[in-house]
């Protein structure tokens, strides 16, 4: 890292910080748990992820991978459909691949967020109490048994990058565990919706798409308050509160 100019805040917030330094991104995390999962999950998965340069907890630090992300929450894609579907065939290796040896959120957990997160909303009205009741319906959908999978649990559109049409990292692996494979399609499209078919052209066939479309339901409904609390805005054009808007469109 010689030679450094300047050291920039990626993300920092009272759970967790990263900051870029050069080619180097140091992450912070309050809980070190989450460093554990990290670097366990990058060394099982079958997908291009960052190398890890060195850990001195809490700090743990990656390498930069080539590439750009996908795109960002809120704008359009820049990916082409070749990008997306290689990003696709991607996380179906992943979900594939054997199950890390540590334990997925249990589905009462899942279950118990929702109905906090729902009368939270409800009694701040920062929606109409129609659109979240409607989505409180669509999203009671996603809570079901599944069969568990490999699932990176934050599969954020930031979090996966291409060149030339090909996968050169997924980054952020704090939240992988057991879990439903349509949570990852879905958080990877949240806002996106119009790339899902791309995605899935790389994926397979056998995605449930209403699956994927109640995950997009239950994720906005329990973001939201986490997201204004720390300063985000769910608000803004194309995030969460639009994903939420929208189903209200459909039959």
């Amino acid at each position: 890292m010689v030679g450094v100019d300047e050291v920039e805040v990626v993300v920092a917030h009272s759970q967790r910080a990263t900051l870029r330094v050069g080619d180097v991104f140091l992450k912070i995390d309050a809980d070190p748990a989450h460093a554990d999962v990290e670097a366990r999950a990058m060394a099982m998965a079958p997908v291009p992820t960052p190398a890890i340069l060195w850990r001195e907890p809490p700090v743990l630090a990656i390498a930069a991978v080539s590439g750009e992300a996908l795109g960002v929450l809120g704008e359009p894609s820049p990916a082409s459909p070749a990008a997306w579907a290689a990003a696709g065939a991607a996380i179906r290796r992943l979900h594939d691949a054997p199950l890390p040896p540590w334990p997925g959120r249990p589905l009462d957990d899942v279950a118990a967020e929702l109905d906090a997160e729902y009368a939270w909303l409800l009694a701040n009205g920062v929606l109409p109490a129609e659109v979240i009741r409607r989505n409180r319906e669509i999203a009671e959908t996603a809570l079901r048994p599944w069969r568990p999978a490999f699932i990176h649990g934050d599969l954020q559109i930031t979090h996966v990058f291409v060149h030339d049409d090909e996968v050169t990292g997924i980054i952020d692996w704090s939240e992988a565990a057991p879990g439903d494979a349509m949570f990852d399609l879905a958080i990877l499209t949240l806002g996106h919706e119009e790339c899902l078919d791309d995605l899935l052209a790389g994926y397979g066939a056998d995605a449930d798409r209403a699956m994927i479309r109640a995950w997009w339901s239950l994720r906005s409904l329990v973001a939201s308050r986490w997201l204004i609390e720390h300063g985000f805005d769910p608000d803004a054009a194309g995030c969460e509160f639009d994903v939420l808007r929208s189903r209200m469109r459909e039959p």
